[in-house]
């Protein structure tokens, strides 16, 4: 009798498919570092496209991707950036940008739904008038799919209005998208559009899509410009990252349409193995976040 494990501790477990590991051994490669790698070109563009930016960049980790973003928008230390009191890049990134960005994090609550309330929102953003005493405000961050919120999944018109507060205040807006495919797929929306009003965007390779490796920043052409130089200075500028690409380019054509099977087959296992019956949330994608929306 022949037992196979399903291993349900996160989709950051899976295994690279036959055609993923083909695609990596026949990869064109060059120097990325040297801006030479013609599959990190097609990756970067790739998910630059899909996504409604003019310009991507290839780094090792979702961490990194944030982190970069971040350090971009707050080129002065001592800038401050509003997100998430439970967000992933509050709790789970080693602070990351007070530590290495000097950047001071400024938290608003979280809802159950992953939003932040939008007048809670303004009422963080700091007064200029007294930029003697406080730190800057220069950057709102949101992330989408929630990790901590059960994986819930932030809609168009609450994402376009917390833009429309940045470009008020002259503030920048990043979307920490990790598993932005699967939100685009359990809200039924094109992507484009829930990232329309960001000036950045984190888009993972390795979670829900099922490459190895890697996730790909977006953005303006100069914003990239600055994030390769911030990577570079981070120890992220690899060199023949092709046969990474290489994967994460199949994750993007064969993997992104089954994510809607993937849900389906989330709400069956909550169903039968956690006697869930009521309305599931709409993005799921592990077993962990089942424990967390229940």
């Amino acid at each position: 009798m022949v037992t196979t494990t399903v291993d349900l501790r996160s989709d950051t477990v899976t295994k690279p498919t036959e055609s993923m590991r083909a695609a990596m051994a026949n990869a064109e490669v060059d120097d990325d570092v040297l801006g030479s790698d013609p599959t990190a070109f097609r990756l970067e563009a790739e998910v630059a496209k899909k996504m409604g930016k003019e310009a991507g960049l290839f780094v090792p980790s979702g961490t990194m991707g944030n982190l970069i973003c971040v350090l971009v928008h707050c080129e002065i230390r001592g800038s401050e950036v509003i997100l998430g009191d439970n967000s992933h890049i509050h709790i789970y990134e080693n602070g990351g940008i007070a530590t290495l960005g000097g950047v001071h994090p400024r938290t608003v609550k979280n809802n159950d739904d992953g939003t932040m309330d939008i007048e809670l929102i303004e009422a963080s953003i700091r007064n200029p008038n007294w930029e003697l005493l406080y730190p800057t405000t220069r950057l709102i961050c949101l992330e989408n799919t929630h990790a901590n919120s059960g994986g819930r999944c932030l809609s168009v018109e609450y994402t376009d209005k917390v833009g429309e507060l940045a470009k008020k205040h002259g503030l920048k807006l990043h979307i920490d998208g990790a598993r932005i495919f699967n939100a685009a797929t359990a809200l039924g929306v094109d992507v484009k559009l829930l990232v329309q009003a960001a000036d950045s965007v984190l888009v993972c390779l390795s979670k829900g899509l099922g490459a190895p490796v890697g996730s790909v920043i977006v953005g303006s052409e100069g914003f990239i410009t600055k994030a390769r130089r911030v990577r570079k200075a981070l120890g992220g500028g690899m060199r023949q990252i092709g046969i990474l690409c290489a994967a994460g380019l199949v994750a993007l054509q064969e993997n992104v349409g089954k994510l809607k099977e993937d849900h389906k087959k989330t709400k069956v296992l909550a169903a039968e193995a956690f006697g869930v019956q009521k309305n599931f949330p709409p993005a799921v994608p592990n077993i962990a976040f089942i424990c967390q929306a229940f």
